[in-house]
């Protein structure tokens, strides 16, 4: 027979160009739990991939863009998973403190985004991830890294972040602590660390840069963000 999705022709039980199985098995409980395990798997699950990332999150994202993408939960799926635990543990505990926020007129277009920032942490992670993909860039030049691939280290990188405020928002939720200023101290000190250590951990200056990186992409990002709801509350107003 031939392969149902390459349409090659298929000799063994799995396509031997693109390794679809012959016969795909039947969507049921056991298949549900046996991906649920594969996402939370400690080996090449979102477990390992926290606990790699802790230790040593430059090396290891060095080696998932060089050397082994197999090792590590792709990074779209992990940043998006992550900032969705971070936003759940926020509703659930009501803590309104986000990383990102805005003092203004409440109709205004420009709040409409902030807020929008707020209850998708997910994708503005991803978007902010690229003004600090630039500045990374700018700053880490000499570096034979691109765009791209400095944008999965942010992934990662930012993923590991949501972590943080998460874990302070649940220390803050049962303990009625007011944490979350800490947590956004120690992500940005994360995020300088894992990368300088991504590009090379010997050089102190680089975690210097790293850190001029974040604060001028967070920094870019808002200013970019205030400009897009003045102008169209602007064209709204004419």
């Amino acid at each position: 027979m031939n392969c149902k999705n390459c349409n090659s022709e298929v000799m063994q039980n799995y396509c031997p160009d693109c390794g679809q199985p012959k016969h795909l098995k039947r969507i049921d409980s056991h298949y549900i739990v046996h991906e649920i395990e594969h996402v939370l798997h400690f080996e090449r699950g979102i477990l390992y991939t926290i606990r790699e990332l802790l230790t040593k999150p430059g090396e290891n994202v060095k080696r998932f863009v060089s050397e082994n993408r197999s090792r590590l939960v792709k990074p779209i799926i992990f940043i998006i998973v992550t900032s969705l635990i971070y936003s759940l543990i926020n509703h659930y505990f009501h803590i309104e403190s986000g990383y990102v926020k805005f003092d203004g007129n409440t109709k205004s277009t420009t709040a409409a985004i902030f807020q929008w920032v707020q209850g998708h942490y997910g994708y503005s992670n991803i978007i902010m991830g690229v003004f600090i993909a630039f500045w990374t860039k700018i700053f880490f030049r000499k570096y034979n890294y691109n765009f791209f691939e400095i944008l999965i280290l942010l992934c990662f990188v930012m993923g590991m972040m949501m972590l943080i405020f998460a874990f302070f928002a649940l220390f803050q939720g049962l303990t009625k602590i007011e944490v979350m200023q800490v947590s956004g101290m120690v992500g940005i000190a994360y995020c300088s660390w894992a990368i300088g250590q991504f590009f090379d951990k010997k050089k102190p200056i680089n975690y210097l840069k790293a850190f001029a990186s974040y604060i001028l992409g967070m920094t870019t990002a808002m200013i970019f963000a205030l400009a897009i709801g003045r102008l169209i509350d602007q064209l709204i107003i004419n």
